[in-house]
């Protein structure tokens, strides 16, 4: 059996996980994650999906601050990995942790690289109106996401996806592309593949600033950051001084974009239940919107309680 340490932390390095300790010839023997961080309204510790996971399999479980740490590495080493598996992590891998396990460290991420390399590809691919994107199974060297690669597979992106579809869809494939790349790399039937550096494009961590809506960039762009920052960081502008946030189209079959003009940020009434705000290009329709506390609404059930919504300007 294959000794396996795997590293990874939140929902999308679930799968791989998963299909590592279901199979019979990979041997987990232990796991890597982010502590437990304060979350919710009152700022209890979580435990990282992958811990949960990890717990229930009665796999052992480290969470250093860094792995740098003093005693980090000698813990790691007492594993005796013959492969390390990176999924998601958070922390950047130092080279004698590389240089830990016979047949190295293989990561699995949330794009066709070397086109997003970085913590938020799935996000970036959404923004860019990119037609697919997928997962690619690498061999990690010190750059980030810069190593060789082993498999890849496409994923299609859909007209409505957002952020959390296309998580979960990239997250299903990376477990599956996982294992069956693992076995024929063992089994010496893979010859890692550079990538081409001059392809690269980078997608960096998202902050919540990513989220405010700037209406003077085109009525399509706002669109696929709508859809792209869904559930986080989430699509928000300003309204009367109060954060609202706009929503994914919930299959309404309402057009979010449309040729129509007003000055960016301005909202204007378009028919029954229906508004359209003005953007450097065009018209955004916000089908579904939030104010920071209150529950999701419908735009036409929000107008009802909020008819100055009509005439005002967003952002401000």
């Amino acid at each position: 059996m294959m000794r396996t340490l795997f590293m990874g932390t939140p929902a999308f390095a679930m799968p791989p996980l998963q299909a590592l300790l279901d199979a019979p010839d990979f041997d987990v023997v232990g796991v890597v994650t982010q502590p437990d961080r304060p979350a919710g309204r009152g700022q209890t510790l979580q435990q990282s999906p992958v811990k949960q996971l990890a717990l229930t399999a009665n796999v052992p479980v480290l969470q250093p601050e860094k792995l740098r740490a003093p005693g980090v590495f000698e813990q790691l080493a007492a594993l005796a990995p013959d492969l390390i598996v990176v999924a998601a992590f958070g922390q950047i891998l130092r080279q004698n942790v590389l240089d830990l396990p016979r047949l190295g460290c293989i990561n699995v991420h949330a794009s066709l690289l070397p086109r997003w390399r970085g913590a938020a590809p799935i996000q970036a691919a959404i923004r860019a109106g990119d037609a697919e994107t997928g997962i690619s199974i690498m061999k990690m060297d010190a750059g980030l996401d810069t190593g060789p690669v082993l498999a890849q597979r496409a994923v299609p992106i859909d007209r409505e996806e957002t952020g959390e579809t296309l998580h979960d869809k990239l997250a299903a494939t990376g477990g599956a592309l996982l294992l069956e790349t693992l076995r024929r790399y063992v089994g010496g039937e893979i010859t890692p593949q550079p990538q081409d550096d001059s392809r690269a494009t980078h997608a960096p961590m998202l902050t919540k600033e990513d989220g405010r809506i700037d209406w003077t960039q085109p009525a399509r762009d706002i669109e696929r950051l709508v859809r792209a920052y869904h559930p986080w960081p989430g699509a928000y502008t300003l309204f009367k001084g109060h954060i609202l946030k706009i929503l994914p189209d919930a299959g309404t079959g309402v057009p979010s974009v449309v040729p129509a003009d007003a000055p960016p940020g301005v909202v204007v009434f378009r028919g029954p239940g229906l508004v359209g705000i003005g953007a450097g290009d065009g018209m955004y329709l916000p089908q579904r919107v939030q104010l920071a506390g209150r529950p999701a609404l419908s735009i036409s059930a929000f107008l009802n309680g909020h008819a100055d919504l009509i005439g005002s300007v967003l952002g401000q």
